[in-house]
């Protein structure tokens, strides 16, 4: 009798299992004819259409944003011309963010540069003259042996300005005013090479010129700390010797688009003229601290921002990198 007791409890047991089961498919079945079910599926369905439209549409507009690069060359007139970076969206990162932004919101596209084949170093030395015309920026060179009491005030205007320029100290100079030279670099100005004692560099020896170059270096290391890259031929003298031993000393030479030609003292007002008239996107601007530089300084700065160009060092504008990118 045990045993058909057991076995009957057993039967019944498994009856209600089976039974359980089947309601249980029975009621996902008719779950899914009267859409419950069927609703969140199609919802899946959408959700993945929807992404796949959305990253679509993404990678269609990355290829109409794109800019390609520009690689830096050597010019018949101006030289050795440095690179640009292209521009291109990053689909994935722009995918990612676009995906947690709220409905119906505008796609926000994140981009990154992308850099030339050739770059400047790429180049067997060359002089330089300018930047890349397609590079919306300015410099300002300042060349110093002199002038001393117009330095602060030119500070004080680019300061006011928010303006940081280039300053090309002779070694000589730099040995005599070191303290005048350190609130240059307190500033925040890059600071570069302009020879020990404004010579001609082409009209000196071998060794004489080798030396000129390298005794600011070393001498703009010890009492700056400064890592000299550029190298400003006094009086613009140069000639291939030494362009190839600034090289050596792993300097590039550097040169100006447009003159000033301030140590003759025009006046501020032909000199505010002369830039309006003739600076365009890469121009290194060459100046001394004079009075006429000084005096004009504030509205040069003015004069060149409202061309929609953007004033930096030398080493900014002879750079690859591109100004303002979108989403940086």
């Amino acid at each position: 009798m045990n045993r058909k007791k057991y076995a009957v409890i057993l039967f019944c047991v498994m009856t209600v299992l089976v039974i359980g089961q089947f309601t249980g498919v029975r009621a996902f079945v008719q779950g899914v004819e009267g859409g419950q079910n069927g609703s969140y599926a199609f919802r899946l369905f959408n959700d993945g259409e929807a992404e796949n439209t959305l990253l679509s549409k993404i990678q269609e507009e990355a290829a109409k944003r794109r800019i390609e690069p520009v690689d830096a060359v050597v010019d018949r007139v101006w030289k050795a011309i440095p690179g640009y970076n292209g521009l291109e969206v990053d689909i994935d990162s722009t995918y990612k963010k676009a995906k947690t932004a709220p409905e119906g919101a505008e796609i926000q596209y994140v981009y990154r540069e992308i850099k030339p084949r050739i770059s400047l170093d790429d180049l067997e030395p060359q002089p330089i003259y300018r930047g890349n015309p397609a590079k919306p920026m300015a410099a300002l060179m300042i060349n110093v042996a002199w002038g001393n009491q117009y330095i602060v005030p030119m500070l004080d205007t680019l300061d006011e300005a928010k303006v940081k320029a280039t300053f090309f100290l002779d070694g000589s100079w730099l040995k005599k005013n070191v303290e005048l030279a350190q609130e240059i670099q307190r500033r925040g100005h890059q600071i570069e090479n302009h020879a020990y004692s404004h010579p001609n560099m082409s009209q000196l020896d071998e060794s004489r010129a080798r030396l000129e170059i390298s005794k600011t270096k070393d001498l703009l290391k010890e009492k700056l700390g400064v890592e000299n890259r550029w190298f400003a031929p006094p009086s613009g003298d140069f000639n291939d010797r030494t362009v190839r031993q600034a090289a050596d000393q792993g300097l590039k030479t550097v040169l100006w688009t447009l003159d000033t030609v301030d140590w003759k003292n025009p006046p501020p007002s032909s000199v505010i003229a002369k830039i309006s008239k003739k600076v365009e996107p890469g121009s290194l601007i060459l100046m001394h601290p004079t009075a006429s530089s000084s005096e004009a300084l504030k509205e040069i700065i003015q004069t060149i921002q409202h061309k929609g160009l953007k004033l930096g060092t030398v080493d900014e504008t002879l750079s690859s990198s591109r100004v303002n990118t979108p989403g940086s």
